[in-house]
C-alpha cells in the first residue's frame, strides 16, 4: 500500500511547529519587555543618586562662592552666614522633596511593574493552556485526516483491484470467445 498519509502528516507537523514558534516568539518579546521594565526600575536608584550628587555639588559651589565673598569683603561675616543658612535650608528642603519624589516614583513604577509582571505570568499561563488545547485539537484533526486519507487510499486500491479483476475477466471472456470461434 502506497503511503498517502506522509504529506498530510508533514503538513500538520509543520503547522504545529509554526504555532509553537509563534508562541516562543511572543513569550520572548514579552520577556524582553519585562527585562526592559526591570532595567528601568534598577536604573532609578542610579538616577536618584546622580541627581542628588548634582544638587549637593551645586550647594557646595554656592558655599565656595560665599566663602570667597566672606574672605574678600571685610565685615560680611554675619550677612554671609545668614545667606549660607538660608541656602542650606533651601537645599535641605530641595533634597527632602527630591527624595520623596523619587520614593513616590519608585513605588508607583514598582507597583506598575509588579502588576505588569503578574499580568504577564497569567497571560503566559493562559497562552500555554490555550496552546495545549489547540495542539490537542490539531492532533485530533490530524488523526482524523490521516484516517480519512488511509480509508480513501484503501477504497481506491479496492476499486483499482476491482477494475483489474473486471479487465482480467474481460480478457478471459474475449479469449474464450476467440477460442470458440476458431
Amino acid at each position: 500500500m502506497t503511503d498517502y498519509t506522509t504529506p498530510v502528516t508533514t503538513a500538520f507537523e509543520l503547522q504545529r511547529a509554526s504555532i509553537e514558534q509563534g508562541q516562543t516568539a511572543l513569550k520572548q518579546g514579552m520577556q524582553f519587555q519585562q527585562q526592559v521594565g526591570q532595567a528601568v526600575l534598577d536604573s532609578m536608584d542610579s538616577q536618584e543618586s546622580a541627581q542628588r550628587r548634582s544638587v549637593e555639588l551645586s550647594q557646595s559651589a554656592i558655599h565656595s562662592y560665599l566663602d570667597a565673598v566672606e574672605s574678600s569683603v571685610p565685615g560680611m561675616d554675619t550677612s554671609v552666614d545668614e545667606v549660607r543658612t538660608a541656602v542650606d535650608e533651601q537645599f535641605e528642603y530641595l533634597l527632602e522633596n527630591h527624595e520623596e519624589a523619587f520614593d513616590t516614583l519608585q513605588t508607583g513604577a514598582g507597583d506598575g511593574y509588579d502588576s505588569y509582571d503578574e499580568m504577564t505570568d497569567e497571560l503566559f499561563d493562559a497562552l500555554d493552556e490555550q496552546l495545549s488545547m489547540l495542539v490537542e485539537a490539531h492532533e485530533d484533526l490530524e488523526s482524523q485526516s490521516v484516517d480519512a486519507v488511509e480509508e480513501m487510499a484503501s477504497q481506491a486500491e479496492e476499486v483499482q483491484q476491482q477494475v483489474q479483476d473486471v479487465q482480467e475477466q474481460a480478457v478471459e471472456t474475449v479469449e474464450d470467445v476467440q477460442a470458440g470461434d476458431a
